[in-house]
């Protein structure tokens, strides 16, 4: 199974159909929670729905996509988006052993962290990580957008690695 986040930027989405096509998976879900921005003009209502529909835009056949969208949280987009992926598969029969997760850039390790404890330890999670375009990846602190995403993924991963479990599991 290939995972992808929706709110994911487009050039994401369009290496995802390649790495669905190149990998062979049975089925790409994509995951996300309502749209914060433009929902009232859109008539997707949720990162999932719209990062789906792209997916069939962009060649995927219909049959091998699904959405999974989230409800809206106040903290833990990530996790909550994995939880609503777990209860689709469970509402459906479904019990992967394994999924590759198709994000971008550094946000890749905390993702692939929330989804392995969302999914539960039965669940193998690979991470197929697309660079950036908005910074270089490998000179992130050269630029104030690399600085920025670099520095926040790493006090995010901190807190997801320490402090949101301790909150989820209380």
């Amino acid at each position: 199974m290939l995972v992808l986040e929706g709110w994911a930027p487009d050039f994401v989405l369009e290496g995802g159909v390649a790495e669905f096509n190149r990998a062979h998976y049975d089925r790409v879900f994509v995951t996300g929670g309502p749209i914060e921005s433009g929902g009232a003009l859109s008539k997707y209502k949720t990162y999932a729905d719209l990062g789906a529909a792209t997916l069939l835009k962009l060649g995927l056949n219909s049959n091998l996509v699904q959405a999974a969208p989230a409800a809206a949280v106040r903290q833990g987009r990530t996790y909550a988006s994995a939880v609503a992926l777990k209860q689709w598969w469970r509402a459906h029969g479904m019990s992967p052993a394994q999924v590759n997760l198709l994000t971008v850039g550094a946000h890749a390790r905390r993702s692939r962290l929330l989804y392995q404890r969302a999914l539960g330890k039965g669940v193998a999670v690979g991470v197929v990580a697309f660079p950036p375009h908005d910074y270089d990846e490998r000179h992130w602190w050269r630029s104030s957008q690399g600085f920025r995403v670099v520095t926040s993924e790493l006090i995010a991963y901190g807190y997801a690695r320490v402090l949101f479990w301790e909150f989820k599991t209380r």
